[in-house]
């Protein structure tokens, strides 16, 4: 059974809170800061809290009455709203206003609701449940022409909504950055807002981007344009210029925001002069819109921008464009899905990544600035779509029904699990299945097969196998410390779910804090059940802030100790704010499993730390060169270098024949027991010829290489004398045979 994990309904505030603020109607739009929570309800009024990865939105208070096409549940969907007849002769204001008085007053409060569903937003049943859509929303159910005609209610659409109009309201946030599947409708919904926003605007400008010129053309001649000539009269404003423009879309509107009362106006033109709002688009570069000021850029296509144009360039010129000093004045829809890593995708990823809503930094902002949304391919793939706009994720006891009435007997989950079967003997269209309709991100991700030094069709094998186990409870987060504060005592672990540490095996009591006193010096107790490689970090603090991660691991050796084999069992992939905190963290590591630590030498005072606490027989020498052979610092601290080209090539060969033997489909219906994916990625895209950026793939192999030392050390040279005579050597039957010398 398909597990929903999209979104949650939460409860952070007491209900006598919001019961006694909704009394008063004193929840205003924007971020809440007391709360923690971005409230997108207009009305003064909040009820459910939905917690959309990471982001806390709390809705509108449900009104009294809600409309619904039928008193019947399961007669209850989303259909436009008839629009009255005689109000289709009105083509415009002018029109409007040479109508008599009367017909006027039949339709304002049919008008005057219209405008506030596109303000405040809109309930209705929908198979017996309240729903609620934003005015955003509405305007594209209600009013938006698209290929198909009208747009179709979804699930999907609907949380992609309310997790925009939350980048609205919060003053933090400089918009979205969705990271979708093919066909999702985004296009169309962008577009949508970019009317919706402009014929509500004043002296303002909206900006489209896409992959190419061409595109970002064809999406407003295609899309934007029809959408705004299809506006009923009561939403347009005057347009200047052609009907159908190729460049630019321009508006006179009124001084103030359109309203019923302004298109009542008597005043015929004296209201609705000056050309204040326009729609154009650019061509793909990345100083589009340099120096302009935006209400709204919608970003269509940004995964696929390829070189030489970077997004990550053209984001950080048109993130400018958005903002006057500290205040954000502007919003950037941007979605798209991926192209492989080398053609926009590796760019566009970083992007994604860094809008990530749970790393803020001290303004509570990410790092881009957007808020990163990804809505897996389940929920929004046409054909499995119900007539109540649910997804139909498992195969159905009985036939249901679809959208346009059609029959669904197959939950969308089985028929992308048959499409991907169909796929696995051609590792580049299954990436690309993966990529255009993801399940995951690390889906939406997937590079071409080509471009990867190791065996991808393991990896992904591995990697889809281990979605969820850190919330199965297969892995756990946590944090070491010291017994009661008390250093160099023993090292307890317990769980946190800030904690810098991912573990999937902790050794029994027995084994734990194991160490052998040797002429005063510490050595690890449990060498023969595994070991840790270590890529570390010197300087605490880095000029641009994005400095390398502190980089640990712990594998397991085969042994008959109570122990997993061959098991990655611990994963650190972290910058504390001290490199001091980073050293400390190694150290209480080691000793809690009592293993010892391969780590890179080039950057030693991780290695002083171990040795200063007296724990120097922890540090593995490199295990290329007998003892004699080493450098007077090696033989002081330990650790290997990176600057050897023998030791990259027999790194990478390590991790080479630890996936080819431990993970992926290693037997019928048995995967390999490699649970880190940040790990495994890092092996999908690791090049050992430029190395800075792989700290986990660097700890990883080295830890690799620790478990089998053996396999690296210096051969030694035999030297053979002649102790033949004397002797007399015989065959098999007790024959005299020749001396051999």
């Amino acid at each position: 059974m398909y597990e929903q994990t999209l979104y949650k309904v939460i409860t952070p505030l007491k209900k006598a809170k919001i019961d006694r603020n909704n009394r008063y109607k004193k929840w205003e739009y924007g971020y809440n800061a007391e709360f923690d929570i971005v409230i997108i309800s207009k009305t003064g009024e909040i009820d459910e809290i939905l917690d959309i990865q990471g982001l806390k939105i709390a809705l509108p208070k449900a009104p009294k009455k809600v409309i619904a096409r039928s008193s019947i549940n399961k007669e209850q969907y989303w259909e436009r709203l008839e629009k009255p007849k005689e109000l289709d002769k009105i083509k415009s204001i002018f029109d409007w206003r040479r109508t008599p008085d009367t017909f006027k007053a039949k339709y304002h409060e049919y008008i005057d609701i219209e405008f506030e569903r596109r303000e405040d937003g809109f309930w209705f049943k929908n198979n017996g449940l309240d729903t609620y859509v934003t005015g955003s929303h509405y305007m594209y159910l209600q009013w938006a022409k698209i290929d198909v005609g009208e747009a179709q209610f979804r699930e999907s659409n609907r949380l992609f909504f309310i997790f925009w109009e939350a980048c609205k309201a919060d003053s933090r946030s400089y918009g979205i950055c969705y990271l979708k599947n093919r066909r999702s409708g985004f296009s169309f919904m962008g577009s949508s807002e970019t009317v919706n926003l402009a014929t509500t605007s004043s002296d303002k400008r909206f900006g489209i981007l896409s992959k190419t010129g061409p595109d970002a053309k064809k999406l407003f001649t295609d899309k934007v344009v029809p959408i705004s000539i299809n506006y009923p009269f009561f939403f347009s404003p005057i347009q200047d210029g052609m009907d159908r423009p190729k460049t630019e879309l321009a508006y006179r509107v009124p001084a103030s925001k359109l309203t019923r009362k302004k298109i009542d106006s008597e005043d015929e033109l004296e209201d609705l002069e000056g050309l204040d709002t326009s729609i154009d688009w650019k061509n793909t570069s990345d100083n589009s819109y340099d120096g302009e000021k935006l209400m709204m850029l919608l970003h269509d296509e940004s995964g696929k921008w390829e070189r030489p144009e970077n997004i990550l360039n053209n984001w950080r010129v048109t993130k400018t464009c958005l903002r006057l000093g500290s205040r954000i004045i502007g919003k950037c829809m941007m979605g798209s899905t991926s192209n492989s890593l080398d053609k926009g995708g590796s760019n566009f990823r970083t992007l994604y990544y860094q809008s990530d809503v749970n790393d803020r930094n001290k303004n509570g902002q990410t790092k881009s600035g957007l808020y990163s949304l990804f809505i897996p391919m389940e929920w929004n793939y046409e054909g499995y779509i119900d007539r109540y706009g649910m997804p139909v994720f498992d195969t159905p006891d009985e036939p249901i029904d679809g959208f346009y009435g059609e029959k669904i007997s197959m939950g969308v989950i089985e028929f992308w699990e048959n499409e991907a079967e169909g796929l696995r003997d051609n590792q580049d269209s299954l990436n690309e299945h993966y990529r255009q309709f993801p399940r995951t991100e690390e889906h939406a991700f997937r590079d071409e097969a080509k471009s990867s030094l190791y065996n991808l069709q393991r990896l992904y094998e591995q990697i889809d196998y281990n979605q969820d186990l850190e919330a199965h409870g297969t892995l756990t987060r946590g944090s070491f410390s010291w017994e009661n504060g008390i250093e160099d005592t023993r090292v307890i672990f317990a769980p946190n779910k800030n904690g810098r540490f991912l573990i999937s095996w902790t050794p029994p009591p027995e084994l734990q804090n194991r160490i052998i006193i040797k002429n005063g010096i510490k050595y690890p107790g449990n060498e023969h059940v595994g070991a840790f490689g270590c890529d570390p970090y010197d300087i605490s603090g880095t000029v641009d802030g994005r400095g390398s991660k502190g980089s640990l691991h712990g594998k397991t050796k085969f042994s008959m100790e109570d122990a997993p084999p061959e098991h990655f069992f611990l994963e650190y992939i972290a910058r504390p704010q001290t490199a001091e905190m980073f050293f400390e963290d190694v150290l209480m590591a080691i000793v809690f499993y009592g293993m010892p630590i391969l780590a890179e030498n080039n950057k030693p005072r991780l290695l002083y730390h171990i040795k200063r606490r007296g724990y120097r027989g922890f540090s593995m020498n490199r295990p290329d060169k007998s003892y004699n052979k080493l450098s007077i610092t090696e033989r002081e601290i330990g650790g290997i270098p990176n600057t050897s080209q023998d030791i990259k090539q027999a790194h990478a060969a390590a991790i080479e024949t630890y996936i080819d033997n431990c993970v992926g489909l290693i037997g019928e219906g048995e995967y390999g027991d490699m649970y880190f994916n940040k790990t495994l990625n890092e092996w999908v895209k690791f090049d050992m010829n430029n190395r800075t950026k792989f700290d986990a793939a660097i700890s990883s192999g080295l830890a690799i290489m620790a478990c089998n030392k053996n396999l690296y050390a210096p051969a030694n040279k035999i030297v053979r004398q002649n102790i033949s005579l004397g002797f007399k050597k015989y065959d098999n039957t007790g024959t005299e045979s020749k001396i051999i010398h």
